[in-house]
């Protein structure tokens, strides 16, 4: 919830840009084409209009005649960056001066979340519906932006450049990272998010068969992803006369910088603009449903009073109404320090601890005997032994190295040329550790509280599964779970009585296991 919590806020923010430049798109010429609006400065330097053999031309003639300005810098200063910069961020000097919040940046993110407010009014009856729309349309525009992106002169460079691989970056500890945190991020791995929505399942769902394909079909769309993007960016280093590393970039600086500058070049760039943002839009309001989803299901089933199970409705407004709240300050004239820093800090090295912890609990103190024959009770069949050897074995190591090699390897994290002060660092590192900081304090609190007169005795219990620990539904409970079976564990009758009113009030599948350690 803690680690949802962090991601929600500043996620919906970059939603909110991509709906502004969304918004601004919707223009006979898009704004950031040009050098000459109010907010750029003398080393604006634009390429619509602009060929190789004019700066050639240009270089010799200042050389000539003296000058002794570099006119072809290596790092120039694009009109899509000094927009992105001056106008829609007009970032301030440094992380601690929040200046002005940014009205239009505020409109927007209400926009954003009345949008996934809508789409969730109902739960996972209204956002299983609009899923169905933001999952599958991406893939239109991509293909759109695929066909266009190769037909364009220099795309085919763009895409050497994407397939050749640069072996000395294997031992460097952020591509790891970032890779690890890629995959985390777009499977949903510690977030919550597929426990929250695996919960509304049938019992007997065919979760390896989901998982299988989520997985393939997850990494295959990056990849695809990634020759619509290269291939454009192929084009702008041909035009420009440049390598493609010197027009590619990363985070913000791709989404809104260097990539709405290709557009530019485009035939009918406003098209094409309004095509690449409202994709952006759809991705990130897939990620930020199940965001949502997660704390609302969790305040439901945690607390779990008749009022709240009724009123669920009500329960997603206010987290909405929270969430935008919290979101203010992202949209200050500091905004983009803090929400890089919650990036970098609130969700990366935790996914990696929660989800290693998670294998090593699973696997080691609940016991990976039953948690295969759990599997097998809901699927019909064991577990593959690839799975059975990832889940004892591969993943944790995997895990536990990528983290030790990230710690190892850890530099500050700056943006551009701005280098973080320690007080926001150490801000950083305390957002990181509050969800983390969970796992132990819990334990300690059911080691407090469960049955024993030593320590030692209430720690065995305490690791033990709780009495009520199976399915959700009686009918479910067979084999060891069934009542007066050779394995049997004690039912606690009725299972959860908000449980059974909610399933019968709402008919709702909420069949779930309930880890209690």
């Amino acid at each position: 919830m803690v680690v949802s919590t962090y991601i929600g806020i500043y996620y919906n923010v970059v939603i909110c840009i991509a709906f502004y430049y969304f918004f601004t798109s919707m223009t006979n010429l898009l704004p950031w084409t040009y050098c000459n609006n109010p907010w750029n400065t003398p080393d604006c330097s634009g390429v619509v209009g602009t060929h190789q053999a004019n700066a050639t031309f240009a270089n010799i003639t200042a050389v000539m005649s003296g000058v002794t300005e570099v006119v072809n810098r290596t790092k120039r200063t694009s009109p899509s960056e000094e927009y992105w910069r001056n106008y829609v961020l007009n970032i301030s000097d440094g992380i601690g001066n929040f200046g002005e919040v940014r009205l239009p940046i505020l409109g927007c993110l209400a926009v954003s979340w009345v949008v996934v407010f809508l789409c969730l009014i109902r739960g996972v009856k209204s956002s299983g519906k609009v899923v169905y729309f933001t999952a599958t349309f991406p893939y239109v525009v991509l293909t759109i932006l695929f066909i266009r992106g190769i037909t364009l002169e220099g795309a085919i460079s763009g895409i050497k450049y994407y397939l050749t691989p640069q072996w000395q970056k294997i031992l460097d500890a952020k591509v790891w990272g970032d890779a690890a945190s890629q995959i985390f991020y777009s499977l949903g791995c510690a977030w919550g998010g597929l426990i929250t929505m695996a919960s509304y399942n049938k019992f007997h769902n065919n979760c390896f068969r989901d998982s299988i394909i989520i997985s393939v079909t997850n990494c295959a769309t990056s990849v695809y992803a990634g020759f619509v993007i290269f291939s454009i960016l192929g084009f702008m280093a041909h035009h420009l006369g440049v390598d493609v590393s010197q027009v590619a970039d990363h985070g913000p600086g791709l989404a809104f910088v260097a990539y709405p500058e290709a557009l530019t070049l485009l035939p009918i760039s406003p098209l094409w603009s309004l095509l690449f943002f409202f994709m952006l839009i759809l991705l990130g309001l897939g990620t930020q449903f199940c965001l949502l989803e997660t704390l609302v299901t969790a305040i439901v089933d945690e607390i779990g009073t008749d009022w709240i199970i009724r009123n669920k409705t009500i329960i997603t407004l206010g987290v909405a109404i929270l969430g935008f709240l919290l979101g203010v300050p992202l949209t200050t004239q500091a905004g983009i320090y803090w929400l890089l820093l919650m990036d970098n800090y609130a969700a990366s090295f935790s996914l990696v601890i929660i989800s290693c912890i998670m294998c090593i609990c699973i696997m080691y103190i609940y016991g990976h005997r039953n948690y295969f024959k759990d599997v097998e009770m809901m699927l019909g069949f064991p577990p593959p032994i690839f799975f059975r050897i990832c889940w004892r074995f591969i993943s944790p190591l995997i895990i536990t190295f990528i983290l030790i090699f990230t710690v190892i390897q850890y530099k500050p994290i700056t943006y551009n040329d701005y280098v973080y002060p320690n007080w926001s660092l150490v801000i950083g590192f305390c957002m990181a550790l509050s969800s983390v900081i969970c796992i132990p304090i819990y334990a300690l609190f059911k080691i407090a509280t469960s049955e024993g007169a030593t320590f030692l005795e209430r720690l065995k219990h305490s690791v033990k599964p709780d009495a009520s620990w199976g399915p959700a539904l009686q009918e479910h409970r067979k084999g060891r779970y069934a009542t007066g079976g050779p394995e049997s564990v004690e039912v606690i009758t009725p299972l959860y009585p908000q449980y059974t009113l909610f399933l019968n009030e709402h008919k709702r599948h909420k069949e779930y296991f309930a880890f209690s350690f």
